[in-house]
């Protein structure tokens, strides 16, 4: 994280006696990353957090990818997933290489365990559902449209509140690094001496929600944490709540940012992607694609030209908004475009965005720097007929209608398309 924050009790100095009301010293850890030159955080445990048994491995997490040597454009629909698993249990990874997995997850039990990701960082999107993270650092309250960042290492559970009727279900994109790197704002965005956002960040150290109490669970018992590291899920097993912390104090904790929140910056022409940047690890970013106005000038085309990401690939989660740009597009549909193909507007959809003065869109993008696979799931949701939604160009001079697709909200009732609203995505 960029900037200082506390919970709880805590001593006047770091690393001096620390006493529990018997009299008892609690046990102090150093919560630190890039071999202690990194973000860092101490933290006050009522029992030494190294009492720990089981060492049990439950299950692989290692994905298997597909077609690994296939490059063509994709279009998975993932609304129809059925609801399986847990928080954790019930994710499924759709595409991942290297450095970043990405998933979809649609729990339909609850977590009757805490978990801690001991790989990497885990970019949370909140599509549906509303509920609380229960962390090592405290409370997280989060809703829908919610980014729940959650560093490497940090135990936590995930509770979603009942679903009204009229609701969807629970339903979230998740991000997470596999290659040690972190999940961070952009540097651009921070001033180089303080790590303060600068005045030209779409978003700022206010937007951000940080951890709250209730923060101690003092209970014995047994308590069970399952721990993903090398490829695998392990469980152990604490004779004691593994929340168990009076008070911490640093710059590495987990946070909540709504996408609501984000100010998108626009200009006279069309933006590029860079402009909706929110975080980025390494060879990888995540952006923010939100309403907002379009270009002014008077012979502004708003949707974007036809592009080639010749050193990324690039992987859009659409989460509401008017899709009239998009043949098939609905609601959690995901679009991967790989590096060294062309992409652009859908025939048609450029004539029809002239003279649009906003846009409804609402969508998370991750790019990455090295080819990502798909897994058999991936496969399962697959558009065959995706690659080939560029061929009906209309003829020179003519004037093409729209594709008779209606344009929905993220229930999926219908949406009234307005005269000047446009989508813009690609």
């Amino acid at each position: 994280m960029s900037y200082y924050a506390k919970l709880g009790q805590l001593p006047p100095k770091r690393h001096i006696q620390f006493r529990r009301p018997d009299g008892g010293l609690y046990s102090e850890e150093v919560f630190g990353t890039e071999g202690f030159v990194g973000p860092t955080s101490t933290l006050y445990h009522i029992h030494p957090p190294t009492q720990v048994t089981g060492w049990d491995t439950k299950y692989s997490t290692r994905p298997e990818y597909v077609e690994t040597d296939v490059m063509r454009m994709r279009h998975l629909k993932t609304q129809p997933m059925p609801a399986n698993g847990d928080p954790i249990t019930g994710r499924v990874i759709l595409f991942g290489n290297a450095d970043c997995e990405m998933s979809v997850c649609v729990p339909a039990e609850p977590m009757d365990y805490h978990y801690k990701n001991g790989q990497g960082d885990e970019c949370i999107f909140i599509h549906f559902g509303s509920g609380t993270v229960y962390s090592s650092f405290g409370t997280l309250k989060f809703k829908p449209k919610d980014y729940i960042i959650i560093p490497k290492g940090i135990i936590y559970k995930m509770v979603f509140d009942e679903t009204p009727d009229d609701e969807p279900n629970p339903r979230f994109l998740v991000i997470e690094t596999v290659n040690s790197s972190h999940i961070l704002p952009p540097p651009r965005y921070l001033s180089k001496k303080t790590s303060q956002f600068l005045e030209h960040a779409p978003y700022c150290e206010r937007d951000l929600r940080v951890p709250e109490l209730p923060l101690t669970y003092d209970e014995a018992g047994e308590f069970e944490v399952r721990i993903k590291a090398l490829h695998n899920v392990h469980s152990y097993i604490y004779n004691y709540h593994p929340l168990d912390i009076v008070g911490w104090d640093g710059c590495y904790y987990p946070y909540l940012f709504s996408i609501d929140d984000f100010a998108p910056i626009t200009g006279t022409l069309h933006m590029p992607p860079p402009t909706h940047q929110t975080f980025e690890a390494h060879n990888f970013v995540i952006c923010s694609f939100c309403p907002r106005a379009l270009d002014f000038h008077p012979d502004a085309i708003p949707v974007p030209y036809n592009h080639s990401n010749l050193d990324s690939d690039e992987v859009l989660y659409y989460v509401e908004g008017n899709y009239a740009a998009r043949k098939g597009i609905e609601v959690g549909s995901i679009t991967a475009h790989p590096q060294g193909i062309p992409h652009g507007p859908h025939p048609g959809t450029v004539e029809k965005s002239l003279g649009k003065k906003w846009t409804n869109e609402l969508a998370v993008m991750c790019d990455t720097f090295r080819p990502l696979f798909p897994t058999k799931a991936a496969l399962d949701l697959d558009d065959a007929a995706y690659p080939k939604s560029w061929k009906d160009v209309p003829p020179p001079g003519s004037v093409p209608t729209t594709n008779g697709q209606s344009q929905h909200n993220a229930d999926g009732s219908p949406r009234a398309e307005s005269k000047d609203a446009v989508d813009t995505w690609t």
